[in-house]
């Protein structure tokens, strides 16, 4: 017997309109379909396209070695790990990386995670609870900020890199476990932020400090072991209140992350991490190209030195841009290169009118970035050349000569 009541409204009727209000916005994101053609080339749905969009910093993303070193573990190990890292999914492979990756970033232990997001979202529910507190950058990438809302500690939030206001926000916390939380290197902005001072202040308020390195491991500090060995604190100077996390998918060009530090307190997350114990592991072919990265990472001082000449090049050739645009290029010695544009339309505007150049460059917008600083993402490589860089700044000049406006007015 069939009704004839006429169906209620859902909720999930409202989606479609929805995504026409974020499309309306210019918020609605879109996939693009990408192979690799060669350096810093991509074909892009199908479209040659030069890519200042990739964080394979050092250009070790198809690199044969790495190809060869998975090859060879898919006839050792086979593809997947079969279960989680406290079953049976701990390979060999695994147990070396994780070695190894202790004695490249020269930290006591480290624990490889099949992704970066996992590895802090779990993390950090694991270092602190609830009746604890939690002292956050205001520029925090969005895992760390997630592992802090699922950590269910008391969230401060502090102005970025304002370290006199985490100081005041330190002093006045009566919480016993205090966790202080941020980026190494700001994904959008690429700043770097201060650790040894960040270290000081952890040290005089009896906080532990996680370090998200994501965009520093590979290219900062000697043989280019990360943002804290720039800092002078690993080794020797290595500090049991530090927890240093990096990811694998970037600079050492193949996948995952591992966090590293104090044997006690590495041996304290394996426990407690969820994303860990109730994950499958990352597979052994994977640890296997990663073992080979770690050895051309510490060798690739020439792919750093290449790389810091293009951020140089790039640098002085936006120094001319005209100020009556508002276009600006934040302060970074880094990979990362960001030309705050202003609006979500102009920096879209923008990025459409390098790509109908051939030039792939992100437009980085809200809720990413601050409203108002929508941007272009400019992200540097070792693969690419001279040549690219500078027909990458003929077209931003290009497109400047062009616009007789500001953009941050539209």
């Amino acid at each position: 017997m069939t009704s004839s009541t006429a169906p209620q409204p859902s909720w999930l009727d409202e989606i479609p309109a929805r995504l026409a209000d974020l499309d309306r916005a210019h918020l609605l994101r879109r996939r693009r379909v990408v192979e690799p053609a060669g350096g810093a080339h991509l074909r892009v749905d199908g479209q040659p396209m030069l890519a200042f969009c990739s964080n394979d910093y050092l250009g070790l993303a198809s690199h044969p070695a790495l190809a060869e070193a998975a090859r060879e573990a898919t006839h050792h190990f086979g593809l997947g790990s079969g279960g989680s890292p406290l079953v049976s999914g701990h390979s060999a492979a695994n147990e070396a990386l994780e070695h190894e990756l202790a004695a490249y970033v020269q930290l006591p232990r480290a624990l490889y995670f099949y992704a970066g997001y996992a590895t802090n979202t779990g993390i950090i529910p694991a270092l602190v609870g609830d009746g604890d507190a939690l002292f956050s950058d205001a520029l925090n990438h969005a895992c760390l900020i997630d592992g802090a809302r699922l950590s269910r500690a008391t969230i401060h939030r502090y102005p970025h890199a304002d370290l006199a206001s985490l100081e005041a926000q330190l002093a006045a916390s009566p919480a016993r476990r205090k966790l202080v939380i941020s980026d190494a290197v700001f994904s959008m902005d690429g700043d770097l932020i201060n650790i040894p001072a960040l270290l000081a202040l952890c040290e005089r308020y009896d906080a532990l400090l996680l370090l998200d390195d994501a965009h520093g491991f590979g290219v900062l500090g000697p043989q280019g072991r990360g943002s804290l060995a720039h800092a002078g604190l690993t080794g020797p100077n290595a500090s049991r209140r530090v927890l240093y996390m990096a990811t694998l998918g970037k600079a050492a060009g193949v996948a995952g992350a591992f966090v590293a530090g104090d044997t006690a307190l590495i041996e304290w997350l394996l426990q407690k991490t969820r994303t860990y114990i109730f994950a499958t592991a990352a597979p052994p072919l994977l640890a296997s190209a990663l073992r080979q990265s770690l050895q051309l990472m510490a060798a690739a001082d020439v792919r750093r030195a290449h790389l810091a000449s293009l951020i140089t090049q790039l640098r002085t050739g936006l120094t001319d841009l005209p100020e009556a645009l508002g276009w600006h290029l934040l302060p970074s010695h880094t990979p990362v290169q960001a030309l705050v544009i202003g609006s979500n339309d102009a920096a879209l505007a923008v990025m459409e009118g390098l790509r109908a150049q051939g030039l792939w460059v992100p437009a980085i917008r809200p809720p990413t970035v601050p409203a108002g600083t929508a941007r272009l993402r400019i992200a540097l490589s070792a693969a690419h050349t001279t040549e690219d860089v500078a027909q990458l700044l003929a077209a931003l000049h290009a497109l400047a000569a062009q616009l007789s406006v500001p953009l941050v007015s539209r």
